[in-house]
């Protein structure tokens, strides 16, 4: 059976002027146009293609790969909106459409979304939606446990912080006073399973073991920066004295932890001070 909005391995049955026709099952035969026929096909040949639907919603084959198929969650950019909805560039000649239906919040020209590409079987059409909670598993792994690493997709801001997606199938939350790095919508990182609340949802982490990559003393700083307006004046030339009452530490550990967020650009050094990198006080 053929997979639409899928990789699908076909057969070459015969070859046209235009192309050339493959082996399409319940379709009879799909066409790949022949700006996507490899060189030295014959008839026989097996040919790996994406199937899809044309500007004529007409069932048809490329060589291209987009950059997500059906079943997918990706980040994709709005190129175009119209009466019918907006239209995403997923690396095929032909958009997709995000039908108004389908939009969680109205989509504009020039960002970024991210949604779950699916086949609607009513207009038997590929077609994306960024509701992407509806396509979400409601029932909880039972494997899951406090500290397990998930991979993590940022799927959108609120007031509380960022709503991510854990292994493709459940949703939960990082709240913006535990982030210390900028989080750009469609970004795809590691996290933590922080908490599993009662009515079944889940708090996340970027850090393990509490704060993990960033130590104990990276995270008092990082506090301190967030109470005083993202600036402190504390600089690895301050003395031991006023370093130890503000955060119980060495000047040399102090030192290291500062290096340490710096090199994972959450914060800038001035001549006075320290600050949050632009974005990371938000």
């Amino acid at each position: 059976m053929i997979k639409t909005g899928k990789i699908n391995t076909l057969k070459v049955l015969r070859k046209v002027d235009f192309g050339v026709y493959l082996e399409g099952e319940e379709f009879d035969s799909i066409l790949l146009p022949k700006r996507y026929v490899p060189g030295n096909c014959e008839v026989d040949d097996e040919i790996d293609v994406f199937i899809y639907f044309d500007s004529d919603d007409r069932i048809i084959a490329t060589t291209e790969t987009p950059y997500a198929m059906v079943d997918d969650i990706a980040c994709l950019k709005v190129v175009a909106v119209n009466s019918v909805g907006a239209f995403l560039d997923w690396g095929l000649s032909k958009d997709i459409l995000v039908p108004y239906s389908e939009q969680n919040k109205k989509m504009r020209e020039g960002e970024s979304y991210v949604v779950k590409i699916f086949f609607d079987e009513q207009t038997n059409r590929i077609a994306a939606s960024s509701k992407l909670e509806k396509f979400l598993s409601d029932k909880l792994p039972e494997d899951y446990k406090i500290g397990q690493e998930v991979e993590l997709l940022i799927c959108d801001k609120s007031n509380m912080g960022y709503k991510a997606i854990i292994d493709e199938f459940w949703l939960g939350i990082l709240y913006k006073n535990e982030v210390y790095e900028p989080l750009e919508i469609g970004r795809k990182t590691t996290g933590y399973i922080k908490k599993i609340r009662d009515d079944g949802k889940i708090d996340l982490t970027l850090y393990k073991s509490g704060y993990g990559r960033i130590t104990d003393l990276s995270a008092k700083i990082l506090d301190e920066l967030k109470k005083n307006n993202g600036f402190i004046k504390v600089t690895d030339k301050s003395s031991p004295e006023l370093i130890h009452d503000l955060f119980g530490a060495s000047k040399k550990s102090y030192k290291k932890a500062i290096g340490a967020l710096y090199k994972k650009r959450i914060i800038e050094l001035e001549k006075n001070g320290v600050k949050l990198s632009r974005g990371r006080d938000s």
